[in-house]
């Protein structure tokens, strides 16, 4: 199958190694070119624009940074809907507003296109493993059309309902997160300002009740000093915001993600807006 893929950063990249080693022939995109360059020794085929990749390719993956990116590469004059042939399938699985999901969802259809929101929760570890959660919301014609594809990416792959779905979900995902995060940062923060030895303290109580993904594979970074991202901080506080209006829109309060988002803009002004989420650890403790 031919497919699109446009957005190749810490996540995309290893996406698309996924595909190419399931055979498939993938066009390239990315708005710094240099970040296709190592894909494109490996087989992917590097394409000047999102309108070209649409000319070649039946299924189109997106995995671009905000919201306003994904309206440009999808409604922009050089984008993917006025260039694309009818039949395409769009996955795209950028963490954005169910609003736009279903903005684009329409559009698709009204050219003779489906289109899917499919939103991923893995980090970094997860797409390299071809491990994610792929959250999808669309119709099931087009979420059937594509599972094989899906299935090169990902272990728990669930069509959530119409779309807009998948990225209601993930918001789901985002808030549970939120506030784990500082539960592992102050759980952490603790072992270290008690004297005991945080390596051994993980092994008592991440497979207990306290358990968590982040606890098993961001608090060992934090220890070790790693704060690169698997997922950029100033993507999270994107992801948390977009929880927050909806929430505001159901007229929902949230008031712990509201706390976490409110720690996450501090640590951001701070200068690490592009450091990884673990790095909330450095505001308890400074090594």
């Amino acid at each position: 199958m031919n497919i699109g893929f446009i957005g190749t950063g810490v996540m995309g990249k290893s996406m698309v190694r996924h595909l190419l080693k399931g055979g498939h022939t993938v066009y390239v995109y990315n708005r710094t070119k240099e970040k296709t360059d190592e894909l494109v020794q490996e087989g992917a085929i590097w394409a000047e624009a999102p309108k070209l990749v649409a000319h070649q390719a039946d299924v189109v993956m997106t995995m671009v940074g905000y919201p306003y990116d994904v309206e440009e590469v999808y409604f922009g004059s050089e984008g993917l809907l006025e260039h694309a042939k009818p039949g395409t399938v769009f996955i795209d699985f950028t963490t954005s507003t169910p609003t736009l999901a279903k903005r684009i969802y329409e559009a698709a259809a009204a050219k003779g296109m489906s289109a899917l929101d499919a939103p991923v929760s893995g980090g970094d570890i997860g797409a390299r493993e071809a491990r994610l959660a792929i959250m999808m919301g669309g119709d099931e014609e087009a979420f059937g059309q594509v599972q094989p594809l899906l299935q090169l990416l990902g272990t728990n792959i669930v069509l959530q309902g119409p779309a807009g779905s998948g990225q209601h979900t993930k918001m789901c995902n985002q808030i549970a997160i939120a506030s784990n995060m500082i539960g592992v940062c102050e759980a952490i923060a603790y072992a270290k300002t008690a004297g005991l030895d945080p390596e051994q303290v993980l092994q008592s109580i991440a497979t207990g009740a306290a358990g968590s993904w982040s606890l098993s594979n961001l608090a060992p970074r934090m220890l070790q000093g790693n704060f690169e991202p698997g997922f950029y901080i100033k993507h999270f506080i994107k992801d948390m915001k977009i929880a927050l209006d909806e929430a505001e829109r159901m007229k929902l309060e949230l008031p712990g993600l509201s706390l976490a988002k409110q720690m996450y803009e501090e640590l951001a002004a701070r200068g690490e807006e592009s450091s990884g989420t673990q790095a909330l650890y450095k505001r308890y403790i400074q090594e």
